[in-house]
C-alpha cells in the first residue's frame, strides 16, 4: 500500500514560548499544613516507599558542590577513591543543584495532547514533541526562531514513538495511530515507510532504534513485534504478547537484547539472535497490572518498569529471577491523560516521573501535589521533588537531554522545559 502523503511542514503560528520568572515558590512553601513524612528505606523484602511527599535535600547529607568533587577527584586520581565513590559524589552534587531548578521555558503548540518526546542525540537544547492528532514540533529552545511545526492528520493519527536517527540527526523515526512507521525529515517529507497495517484496526504503539546493527524494531496493538533493517527489509514479525506492545527498548550496550512492555501484565526479555517464536523469550517478568514501559538504564544493567497505577520496579540484568527493587507510586492510568512513564537519568542512577496524587494509594496525604519524582536507582528512596504553581498540572512524561542538565516535561498541551536558574542567568 503506497504511503498517504503527509500534509506540508509549516512554521506554527501558535506556540507561546515564554522565559518564566526567576523565582518559583517550592512545595514546602505553597502547602505548609502538608504533613512531613520520612523516607523508608529498604528492607528484607526489597520494596521501598514514595510516601515521603517533601523529601527534600535537607536529610542527604549533601557535600559541598565544588570542594568535595575537587576532592573526589584529586583522590581518585591519587588512586585513594574508587570510581563508584566518585560517581556517588557527583551524583549528589547533581541532587544538590536541583534545588534551584525552574521552568524557564514553555510551549503550548497543539491542538490535542502532547503524547510523545525525544531529545535531539547532539543538540543539547534541540527536542521534538509528537500530539495525539499527529502533530510534530522541532524546537530548539536556545534560539529565537520558531519552531518547525509539522501538521497531523488530526483525529487518529497520535504519534505513539519518536526516535532521532542515529545515523542521520535531520531524520527522525515515528510509529502512530495512523497504522504506521516512518522515517521522516525536518521538513515532514517521508523517507521510507517501515510498516503500514492499511486498516483503522491495527496501529503501532512503539519504537526504538539500533544504530550499531542498524535495526528498527516496532510493536502494535495486537501484541505483534517487527524487526527491520534500516533499508526498511522485514527480518520477523512475531506475536510476542497477548495484547498492547505498550514499549519496545533495545539495550544502549547490548542491542541485540531487547525487553517488550504489555498490557497483558508482562514485560518479557529476548535475544534477537535467537528469537524463533513467542515462546522464546529468555525472560517472562509477571506484573500485578499493564505495564507502561520497560526502560534499560544507560548502562544497560538496570530495567526500569512503569506500569498502570501504583509501581515502578527496578530488574538487576543479572539477576532477572530474583525480586525486583519495589518503589509504590501512584501514576494511575486514565483514558484521556497521556500514560506515565518512568525514565532513567543519562548519567547518574536516578529515576524521574510524575507524580498522579491517588487518594487510594496507601501514603497519600492531605494537598499532595503533582510534584515530578526523583528517586535513588539503587536505594528507591525518593531524593527530590519539582514542582511548579504556575505548572500545577499532571506530568506525564520527563526527560533529561543527553547532557542531563536540562529536563523536558509533558503536562497535558504543554511543554515544560527545566533547568538551573543560575544557569539561566549568565551572560
Amino acid at each position: 500500500m503506497a504511503p498517504r502523503k503527509r500534509p506540508e511542514t509549516q512554521k506554527t503560528p501558535e506556540v507561546a514560548v515564554r522565559p518564566k520568572s526567576k523565582r518559583s515558590r517550592s512545595p514546602r512553601e505553597l502547602e505548609p499544613e502538608a504533613k512531613k513524612l520520612c523516607v523508608k528505606g529498604p528492607g528484607s523484602s526489597r520494596r521501598f516507599d514514595s510516601g515521603c511527599l517533601w523529601a527534600g535535600l535537607a536529610s542527604l547529607q549533601v557535600p559541598p558542590s565544588c570542594s568535595s568533587i575537587v576532592r573526589a577527584l584529586h583522590h581518585h586520581k591519587l588512586g585513594k577513591a574508587a570510581w563508584p565513590s566518585l560517581q556517588q559524589g557527583l551524583q549528589q552534587s547533581f541532587l544538590h543543584s536541583l534545588a534551584s531548578y525552574r521552568i524557564f521555558q514553555k510551549a503550548a503548540p497543539f491542538d490535542r495532547r502532547a503524547t510523545s518526546l525525544a531529545w535531539h542525540p547532539t543538540h543539547p537544547s534541540t527536542l521534538a514533541v509528537g500530539s495525539k492528532g499527529g502533530d510534530i514540533m522541532l524546537w530548539n529552545f536556545g534560539m529565537k526562531d520558531k519552531p518547525t511545526f509539522i501538521k497531523g492528520i488530526g483525529a487518529g493519527g497520535s504519534i505513539t514513538g519518536l526516535k532521532f536517527n542515529p545515523l542521520d540527526t535531520n531524520q527522525f523515526f515515528t510509529s502512530s495511530m495512523e497504522g504506521t512507521t516512518r522515517l521522516q525529515d525536518f521538513k515532514g517529507n517521508t523517507l521510507r515507510v517501515f510498516t503500514s497495517s492499511g486498516t483503522c484496526n491495527f496501529w503501532f504503539c512503539s519504537l526504538d532504534v539500533s544504530a550499531r546493527s542498524r535495526m528498527v524494531v516496532t510493536g502494535d496493538n495486537v501484541g505483534h513485534v517487527i524487526l527491520l533493517n534500516m533499508d526498511g527489509r522485514e527480518l520477523w514479525n512475531l506475536r510476542m504478547h497477548k495484547k498492547k506492545v505498550t514499549h519496545v527498548a533495545l539495550n544502549p550496550c547490548c542491542d541485540w537484547f531487547l525487553a517488550t512492555a504489555s498490557v497483558d501484565q508482562t514485560v518479557k526479555i529476548w535475544d534477537l539472535r535467537q528469537v524463533r517464536g513467542k515462546s522464546s523469550f529468555l525472560h517472562s517478568l509477571p506484573h500485578s497490572h499493564p505495564v507502561n514501559a520497560a526502560c534499560f538504564s544507560p548502562d544497560g544493567a538496570q530495567l526500569l518498569t512503569t506500569d498502570q497505577k501504583s509501581e515502578l520496579r527496578v530488574y538487576s540484568a543479572s539477576q532477572w529471577d530474583y525480586p525486583p527493587s519495589l518503589i509504590p507510586h501512584p501514576h494511575r492510568h486514565f483514558q484521556h491523560l497521556t500514560p506515565i512513564k518512568a525514565t532513567w537519568h543519562p548519567r547518574y542512577n536516578l529515576i524521574v516521573v510524575g507524580r498522579y496524587p491517588d487518594p487510594n494509594f496507601k501514603s497519600c496525604t492531605p494537598h499532595e501535589l503533582r510534584t515530578i519524582d526523583v528517586f535513588d536507582g539503587s536505594s528507591g528512596k525518593m531524593m527530590y521533588q519539582l514542582y511548579d504553581p504556575e505548572s500545577s498540572g499532571i506530568i506525564s512524561l520527563n526527560e533529561f537531554n543527553p547532557m542531563g542538565d536540562t529536563l523536558a516535561s509533558v503536562m497535558g498541551y504543554h511543554i515544560l522545559i527545566w533547568s538551573q536558574e543560575e544557569a539561566r542567568m549568565r551572560p
